[in-house]
C-alpha cells in the first residue's frame, strides 16, 4: 500500500547504467532515473521489451552497478557498501525471483529453496523446516524430494517465490515471473505476489510488459528506451482473482461462438480476419508507439485506432479525436502530441500495409529502408546484406521472432548481422508490429 507519508524505502537519484560507454556501440539502457519506493508499496515497472525494465530492477538489487548516480536502501547507499555487507544486504532484504526460476538442477526442491539460508548459521534441521514451511504454504510440499526437471513450469516458480523468501526479505523483485507461465500457473503466481503484500506487508516490485497487470498494484512506472516517462497512481486496484472471474466470464460467454469461429476460420477472407482482429491490432499498436497515458486515454485511443482498421475513420479524423477533450468524447491530447502520434501511427500502418508475401524481395528492399531510416542504422556493406536476409527470412516464417532478434545481435563473423541486442529487439518489435498490421488486409 502506497504511504508517502513515510520515509521512502528505496531511493534511485539520477541513476544511469550505460554499457560499451564512449564507444561506437554505447548502449544507455538506464538514463537518469530519479524514482522513490515506499515500504509495503506494490510497484510495477512497465513498459515493451528491451526498454530497461530488467536493469533498472537489478540495478535496486544490488546486482548491476550504475555508471553514474546513487541507489540507497533504508538509508544505506547500496554500491558504497564493503563486499561483506553487499553479501549481508542480499542476503537479508532482497528477494528475487526471476522468469526462468535459475533452480540448481542438482538439488531437490527442499534443497533448493533451503539454499540462500546455508550461510544463516542456521542447523540443517531448522533450514528444513523454514523450507517445508514455505513449500506446504504454496501448495507443493508434496513435490519436496523431487528434481527441478520433475515438476511444470507453475510448480518451478512457486519453488522460486518460496526460496526467495527463506530469509524473509523485506523486498520482492520480480522479473516477469509469468512470462514462460501457461494462464492459470499465472494467476498463481500473481495472487502469491498479491498475498505476499498485502498480508505479509513486503515490498514488491514487479517488472511486466503485460498491460493486465498494471492495476494489480499501487502505482505503475513506465519506462520507455531507458527513461522513466511517467509514474502513475493506480486509483482502483483490482485483485488477480477479479481479472479471472472476468476472463471466465467472457468465455462462458462466447465459447460457442468462438469455437465456431475457430472451425470456420480456415474460410474467412483476409478481409473478414482483419475486422476480427482490429481490437487486437489497435491494443498492440498503441502499447508500441506510446506508454505515457492513463488508462482512460489508453481506453479512449484504442477504440479510435479500433476504427482505422475498421476503415471508419482516417488519420485526419483520429488527430482531432485525440486532440477532444475527455469530456467531449477526445482523448484528451494536446493538438502538437495527437498530431505527432498520428503520423507515426499514419507512417506504420502504411508501410504495413505496403507488405506483399506474393513478392517478398520487394518488400524485403522496402523494410530494409524503412527499419535503417528509422532507427538511423549506418550499416556497413556486410551488415546491409544480412539484416536484409534476415527480414527476407521473417517475411518467409523460416525465422521465429527469437531467431531474428538472435542473428540480428550475433556477430558477423558468426553469420549475424553484428548489432548489438537492444537495437535487436528494436528492430524486431518494429517488424513484428508491421506483420501485425499487414495481417487480415485483403488490399496492398
Amino acid at each position: 500500500m502506497l504511504d508517502k507519508t513515510k520515509k521512502p524505502q528505496i531511493v534511485l537519484e539520477k541513476t544511469s547504467v550505460v554499457y560499451n560507454q564512449g564507444q561506437s556501440n554505447e548502449v544507455r539502457s538506464l538514463e537518469n532515473a530519479n524514482l522513490k519506493l515506499y515500504p509495503q508499496e506494490y510497484v510495477i515497472i512497465f513498459g515493451p521489451s528491451g526498454c530497461g525494465k530488467s536493469t533498472l530492477l537489478y540495478t535496486i538489487a544490488g546486482l548491476q552497478k550504475p555508471t553514474s548516480g546513487t541507489v540507497s536502501i533504508d538509508n544505506s547507499e547500496i554500491y558504497s557498501l564493503k563486499k561483506s555487507d553487499m553479501v549481508e544486504f542480499h542476503r537479508r532484504k532482497i528477494g528475487m525471483i526471476f522468469q526462468a526460476f535459475y533452480l540448481i538442477p542438482s538439488l531437490n526442491v527442499v534443497d533448493n529453496v533451503c539454499l540462500p539460508k546455508t550461510a544463516s548459521g542456521d542447523s540443517s534441521k531448522d533450514r528444513k523446516i523454514v523450507s517445508e514451511t514455505l513449500l506446504k504454504r504454496f501448495g507443493i510440499l508434496n513435490q519436496a524430494k523431487k528434481m527441478p526437471s520433475e515438476l511444470s513450469g507453475g510448480q518451478k516458480q512457486r519453488v522460486s517465490i518460496a526460496r526467495s523468501l527463506a530469509n524473509n526479505p523485506d523486498i520482492i523483485l520480480a522479473d516477469e515471473p509469468v512470462g514462460n507461465l501457461d494462464s492459470v500457473s499465472s494467476h498463481n503466481v500473481m495472487k502469491i505476489l498479491q498475498e505476499l503484500n498485502e498480508k505479509d506487508k513486503k515490498t514488491i516490485i514487479l517488472v511486466t510488459h503485460d498491460p493486465a497487470h498494471l492495476r494489480y498494484g499501487d502505482r505503475v512506472i513506465y519506462i520507455k528506451d531507458g527513461k522513466i516517462i511517467k509514474e502513475e497512481i493506480v486509483k482502483k486496484k483490482i485483485s488477480p482473482d477479479d481479472e479471472l472471474q472476468k476472463e471466465i466470464e467472457v468465455k462462458e460467454k462466447i465459447s460457442p461462438d468462438l469455437k465456431m469461429l475457430m472451425r470456420a476460420f480456415k474460410d474467412l477472407t483476409l478481409s473478414q480476419i482483419g475486422v476480427l482482429m482490429a481490437p487486437f491490432k489497435a491494443q498492440q499498436l498503441l502499447s508500441h508507439i506510446l506508454l505515457s497515458m492513463t488508462f482512460e486515454q489508453m481506453d479512449k485511443t484504442t477504440k479510435a485506432l479500433e476504427e482505422i482498421f475498421y476503415s471508419r475513420k482516417n488519420f485526419d479524423e483520429l488527430a482531432k479525436m485525440l486532440d477532444n477533450s475527455l469530456e467531449r468524447g477526445g482523448a484528451g491530447w494536446d493538438k502538437r502530441l495527437a498530431q505527432s502520434f498520428t503520423n507515426e501511427v499514419r507512417q506504420i500502418v502504411s508501410q504495413g500495409r505496403q507488405i506483399d508475401f506474393d513478392n517478398v524481395i520487394e518488400s524485403t528492399n522496402k523494410l530494409f529502408t524503412y527499419l535503417s531510416a528509422k532507427f538511423r542504422l549506418g550499416l556497413t556493406p556486410k551488415q546491409k546484406e544480412r539484416l536484409r536476409d534476415i527480414i527476407n527470412e521473417r517475411l518467409k516464417n523460416k525465422y521465429s521472432v527469437e531467431k531474428v532478434i538472435l542473428m540480428i545481435d550475433m556477430p558477423i563473423k558468426n553469420g549475424g548481422a553484428g548489432l548489438d541486442k537492444r537495437t535487436a529487439k528494436k528492430i524486431s518489435r518494429e517488424l513484428e508490429i508491421l506483420l501485425l498490421v499487414r495481417y487480415g488486409n485483403k488490399t496492398i
